[in-house]
């Protein structure tokens, strides 16, 4: 039987395949994800994919029809269930599978859904999503020809594993976790009935309705409830993870919220300890203090681009042990494998916190200040979003600007640094900036519009309260 399928335009990102429901993502889609998928995995010499799913209402149909096409292309499935989107990739590393996809629409709202992929348990994305898509549209496939499926439960191994790396020694904490409602749900649940202390579970239910709020714990507004817990119940942290749990908002004991690369300092830290001079990552739009805090623990920070496939790649090529991002997207190499998860970084955190003989908050607060705008995402074609960081990457190197080119354009002034990036999986550009004074931002956000203005682009919306770092 010929096959050829062809996606919607938008749904073949940088990081994944996403789409919303009905309208750009159907279960044939699905299909053609498992029939190509397998294919590649049989070509690259490989039999057997895991395949997971999330907590979505969209995501079993969809799981039942991916499973279908890796089948047809001969694949030997293990379907590991419903769960965070790490459990899968726990699944397939220490199963040593050929390939893995999982059904998530991460952090987006309920009527998304999308997948991610492992190749041989390394990242699939970039051009590799893009030859999927030729390979669908073509119907370059293998022949058709039947697999086998069985079903895995990992539950139990996979928390044994995440509690093996708790050190938090005689000190017990009272812990707030958020789960969000989301895909965690089952394995937090088991977990902290075991896991020393006190904890108070909100939204424990998976459900992908995310009747609390929105899934997506880098937006203060979705951290409210869990800050109010988190005083509430004078606790001395408070944990959040985003709709398959790959991502970590983190609360101290007075309900301030640590941003991802305030957590990855604390981390990198704790890490150092173990691996004087190692390299740690973090992405473009990190604040100073990070590569500032990393360089005086003895550690070599490393600026990198944005976005997780990209930092795990260049986790593996520079044998960090330990990588993060603002998006909350802790990699540990440390003990752990390498890949995103947001429940092992809160385990490790939970074991530092624990080890501390003050409060997280005077570690928060010792950190130096800064004063940043949050980040500003605004329209820009996709044929002109990169032209135009071309354009503001000329004019600066011509002014003799202090530039770093990794991702976009960060040009460093004496007042802080501000960011101009085009986003990889949008129509948009992205932009930041973090100074050490009010009127140190201002000159930096003046420098920003300058250049937006310089190549035609409407500056973004600034009228937002800064926010203190």
């Amino acid at each position: 039987m010929s096959f050829t399928h062809a996606f919607d335009a938008t749904s073949l990102r940088e990081y994944d395949i996403r789409g919303i429901v009905g309208k750009t993502l159907h279960p044939a889609d699905a299909y053609a994800i498992g029939r190509t998928f397998g294919s590649i995995v049989a070509r690259n010499g490989g039999k057997s994919v895991a395949v997971g799913y999330d907590g979505r209402l969209s995501s079993p149909e969809l799981e039942h029809s991916l499973v279908q096409g890796l089948v047809a292309s001969g694949m030997d499935v293990v379907r590991v269930g419903r769960g965070p989107t790490p459990m899968l990739y726990f699944a397939s590393v220490t199963h040593k599978a050929d390939g893995a996809v999982m059904v998530t629409g991460s952090h987006n709202p309920p009527d998304y859904n999308g997948f991610k992929m492992m190749l041989a348990n390394k990242p699939f994305f970039g051009e590799q999503i893009k030859e999927l898509g030729r390979l669908s549209a073509e119907g370059d496939v293998v022949p058709e020809h039947a697999g086998n499926v069985r079903d895995l439960d990992v539950h139990a191994d996979y928390i044994a594993r995440l509690l093996k790396d708790y050190d938090g020694g005689e000190r017990t904490l009272r812990v707030v976790w958020d789960n969000g409602n989301s895909a965690a749900g089952d394995v937090l649940a088991q977990l902290v009935r075991v896991l020393p202390g006190e904890h108070i579970v909100l939204n424990p239910d998976i459900d992908g309705t995310f009747p609390a709020h929105h899934p997506d714990p880098t937006v203060a507004k979705n951290l409210e409830q869990i800050i109010a817990a988190v005083k509430a119940e004078k606790a001395d942290i408070g944990i959040a993870f985003d709709g398959d749990a790959d991502r970590i908002g983190v609360v101290d004991n007075k309900g301030q919220i640590l941003w991802g690369d305030q957590t990855l300092v604390i981390l990198a830290r704790d890490v150092l300890k173990n691996h004087p001079g190692g390299t740690i990552i973090a992405d473009v739009k990190a604040s100073q203090v990070l590569f500032d805090e990393v360089k005086a623990a003895g550690g070599t920070p490393l600026m990198w681009k944005t976005g997780h496939s990209l930092i795990k790649s260049k986790m593996a090529e520079t044998r960090s042990p330990l990588a993060g991002e603002m998006s909350g997207h802790i990699f540990f190499a440390d003990k752990w494998y390498g890949f995103d998860d947001a429940i092992y970084a809160a385990i490790r955190m939970l074991g530092i916190v624990a080890r501390m003989d003050t409060p997280l908050s005077d570690v928060r607060d010792a950190l130096p200040s800064t004063i940043s705008t949050p980040e500003l995402r605004f329209d820009c074609p996709d044929t002109r979003k990169f032209a135009v960081i071309d354009e503001v990457a000329s004019r600066l190197k011509e002014s003799g600007a202090d530039v770093s080119p990794i991702d976009g354009v960060r040009v460093n002034t004496a007042d802080g640094w501000w960011l101009l990036r085009a986003s990889n999986t949008q129509a948009v550009l992205v932009a930041r900036a973090e100074a050490r004074s009010e009127e140190g931002l201002e000159r930096l956000k003046e420098a920003l519009v300058d250049q937006l203005e310089k190549s035609g682009i409407a500056a973004p919306d600034f009228s937002g309260e800064n926010a203190g770092h």
